[in-house]
């Protein structure tokens, strides 16, 4: 039987974009064969996309690299490099996607809903994109930008019509396995079951009609909000529930009275959410063949024993109608499309480091100077305009830059000097491009 897996780590890393070509045409009785050299292809991204054929995060737990395929090469002739393919995973219905800082980032709570783990980088231009009246023979084209790459935290939080909320050994998984097909883990001590059970209950067993999804929750002890327990580990399954059963031992073995049982559970429940206290909620009386029949239990909507079956099928009728009802206000709320979910890009801005070097931190701006070659003059005076044009001249002098300081911008380390002809370079010194193994600079 597959294992059960609710938290699982994604590392996305998409694909790099492809380098443009530096080429010229080279023909028979063509003297002066202009630029000709094809664009990169982008990377592949990396999505993730929410399905219902998906059980749990098991394929992430012990494979959680995703990886997004390289984008191609430009080539002479003005062949352009392929696009890197993206690279699909479907995770269930209900992951939530968070930062390792515990931000959350993505709830893709719909059956086909998508989110863009890492965008894939861009590919580089050709020298045959910088052909102009001014630039006849371009020498220089743009390096392939590389692909996002980060670490994520994923959790599940399961999407049951109704879940079974009881303290340790209350019958919960006996209920399940008896009203379902589902066959969890059943013995006689605390804390059999250590993993979410899900069972299909119907009303009939040749129709559909009234079916729901049942989901039996490891049992809860009092301070279970605050991580007692096996509390914090899967509280997070009932938020998603349509209906309640809150499930009392009639026959518990310590003796607790069931009021007792009812407020420790609500209360755990209210501790963790408020919002689930507004559910729609049964409190069930469980193992009545364990105790005197003619006793009333006035505590419990109804009065149930899975051993002989007393009870359980008003059970299942009561639990489709209020799941039926819950459903209807939903639709009538509101209907579900499919969200296709995109980072935010986080724009342009300049930050100082300890060793007082000034760093320009943006895609755009890392973009603005990925050439092959920037000791070509072209090359350069392209990327001072493209700096230009997105107005980091202007921030860098709001941000106090001095003349001689040293500013890096993606690979580009460059000696801010500012005067009306070469403002932002000095210009008795070429712009070096850093090595990214070692961080250092090749003068």
């Amino acid at each position: 039987m597959a294992e059960f897996v609710d938290v699982a780590q994604l590392h996305a890393k998409a694909g790099d974009g492809g380098a443009g070509s530096v080429s010229f045409r080279r023909e028979a009785h063509v003297a002066l064969g202009g630029p000709d050299g094809g664009d990169g292809g982008d990377g592949g991204d990396v999505w993730l996309v929410a399905s219902t054929n998906e059980a749990s995060l098991l394929g992430f737990r012990d494979h959680p690299f995703r990886r997004g395929e390289n984008g191609g090469h430009g080539k002479g002739k003005k062949r352009h490099g392929s696009r890197g393919a993206d690279t699909v995973s479907m995770v269930p219905v209900g992951t939530q996607v968070y930062t390792l800082d515990g931000d959350l980032l993505c709830d893709l709570a719909g059956e086909g809903d998508r989110w863009l783990a890492a965008a894939g980088g861009k590919g580089g231009m050709g020298n045959a994109r910088f052909l102009s009246n001014r630039r006849r023979a371009p020498g220089f084209a743009e390096q392939g930008e590389v692909g996002d790459e980060r670490w994520l935290n994923l959790e599940l939080k399961l999407a049951a019509d109704v879940a079974l909320v009881g303290m340790p050994n209350a019958g919960k998984s006996t209920l399940i396995s008896t009203v379902s097909a589902a066959k969890p883990k059943i013995a006689d001590y605390p804390f059999t079951t250590l993993v979410p059970n899900l069972g299909v209950v119907r009303l009939s067993r040749n129709e559909r009609q009234g079916e729901f999804v049942m989901a039996d929750i490891p049992g809860l002890i009092e301070g279970a909000a605050e991580g007692k327990g096996l509390g914090l580990t899967f509280l997070r399954h009932i938020e998603r529930a349509r209906v309640l059963v809150v499930l009392v031992d009639l026959a518990d073995p310590l003796g607790l009275p069931i009021e007792r049982q009812r407020d420790i559970l609500l209360g755990e429940l209210g501790a963790y959410r408020p919002e689930l206290l507004e559910r729609p909620r049964l409190i069930v009386g469980s193992r009545a063949d364990l105790v005197d029949p003619d006793e009333q239990w006035p505590t419990c909507d109804l009065v149930i024993s899975s051993a002989t079956r007393q009870g359980v099928d008003e059970l299942v009728r009561r639990l489709a109608a209020m799941v039926q009802q819950s459903r209807q206000e939903e639709i009538a709320a509101a209907s579900h499309e499919i969200a296709i979910h995109r980072p935010v890009d986080e724009g342009i801005r300049v930050e100082r480091d300890e060793d007082g070097v000034v760093h320009v931190i943006g895609k755009q701006a890392s973009r603005a100077v990925r050439f092959s070659n920037l000791t070509d003059d072209g090359a350069l005076d392209e990327a001072v305009s493209r700096l230009e044009r997105l107005g980091i001249t202007k921030m860098l002098r709001r941000a106090g830059v001095r003349d001689g300081e040293m500013v890096v911008i993606g690979d580009l380390e460059m000696t801010w000097w500012h005067d009306q002809r070469h403002e932002g370079l000095d210009p008795t010194e070429l712009p070096r491009r850093r090595r990214h193994n070692q961080g250092e600079s090749n003068e």
